[in-house]
């Protein structure tokens, strides 16, 4: 059994349950729960919280670590190198936030063009826009937020929201859809978008799974949770 380490808001009720249910017996995620610095769905968790859990997880002999908080990097254009600096030193091995899995897993796909889905605020989006236009060199041709201002409500939402946005958004410029946001669920649903949509679907937690493997230099294939993976 191979294992990997995962920090999660505290206020992330989504995380565990997908890769619990979705995951092979071959893989064993292991989990360290983190206090935020602010009062909103996206600000970001504590950095005393990131070191303590990374160092925690490290104890466990995890191979990998990956922060499921994709809207923390977007405030910050120096976060995401600091927190997996945070979290390699304290677990001791390699590391990435899913913000960097979602841009890395695109530029996999050989994808340029995207549009965004997500509970994001107008002004959370506005920023994952410029993040991936910056960072990694990504067209955001679409994109259409739920406005969510508490982390509950996100982990409450349907699948049925993003499936809605895409049919809003989508068109044939798109190559993939992204929907950003590690407390929404929406893993069970990719395979059913992908093949109404008939193109890539990206998620927060699927992303960072994958970005986790690729580390840990796995490459048994996961059916049933998108492109991506299968």
């Amino acid at each position: 059994m191979r294992h990997f380490g995962v920090l999660i808001p505290s206020t992330n009720t989504t995380v565990e349950i997908e890769y619990s249910r979705l995951l092979p017996p071959s893989l064993q995620a292991h989990y360290g729960r983190l206090g935020k610095g602010g009062k909103t769905p996206f600000s970001p968790s504590l950095d005393a919280d990131v070191a303590y859990q990374s160092k925690m997880l490290g104890d466990a002999k995890v191979e990998t670590l990956a922060l499921a908080q994709t809207s923390a990097s977007l405030f910050d254009d120096d976060y995401c190198a600091k927190c997996t600096k945070m979290m390699t030193d304290g677990a001791g091995v390699p590391s990435v936030t899913s913000a960097q899995a979602i841009g890395q897993a695109v530029q996999h796909l050989g994808a340029k063009r995207i549009a965004l889905a997500t509970p994001y605020s107008p002004d959370a989006i506005g920023r994952a826009k410029r993040y991936y236009e910056t960072k990694y060199g990504l067209e955001v041709v679409a994109m259409e937020g739920f406005d969510a201002n508490d982390s509950y409500a996100i982990g409450l939402m349907g699948p049925e929201n993003a499936r809605d946005a895409f049919r809003r958004i989508d068109t044939p410029e798109v190559e993939v859809l992204v929907v950003p946001g590690g407390n929404f669920p929406t893993m069970p649903s990719i395979a059913a978008w992908e093949q109404e949509f008939g193109k890539p679907v990206i998620t927060t937690n699927q992303a960072a799974l994958w970005a986790m493997l690729r580390i840990m230099k796995i490459d048994e294939k996961i059916p049933g949770i998108g492109r991506l993976l299968g």
